[in-house]
């Protein structure tokens, strides 16, 4: 298996990118860079499963794939967008007391 096997899921998610997503971090030539990358961790994570474990996961900020077992000899593959803003805040909730340590 190789980044080629899912080179047409690629191929959408790149298409998906330059068309929907508005990202300041990387340029559509750079997120299919990521994806290649991604994608050959998702496969070596899927090839070294455990035993019982149906999933090959890779991710970043911005992306994950998932490769799942099927009943054919491919395995699917989900290329997913995470929800993302540069402009969020990592405040905490209000439910949440700041933990101080004394000296």
């Amino acid at each position: 298996m190789t980044i080629e096997t899912f080179k047409r899921e690629i191929a959408a998610a790149v298409k998906a990118y330059d068309k929907y997503v508005i990202c300041v971090e990387k340029t559509p030539q750079d997120f299919e860079v990521s994806l290649q990358s991604l994608t050959k961790k998702a496969i070596a994570a899927y090839e070294n499963r455990g035993p019982g474990m149906r999933h090959g996961i890779a991710l970043d900020k911005f992306v994950t794939i998932i490769l799942s077992q099927s009943d054919e000899e491919r395995p699917m593959c989900g290329i997913y967008f995470n929800l993302h803003s540069p402009y969020q805040k990592n405040a905490l909730p209000k439910t949440v007391n700041e933990f101080k340590v004394k000296n």
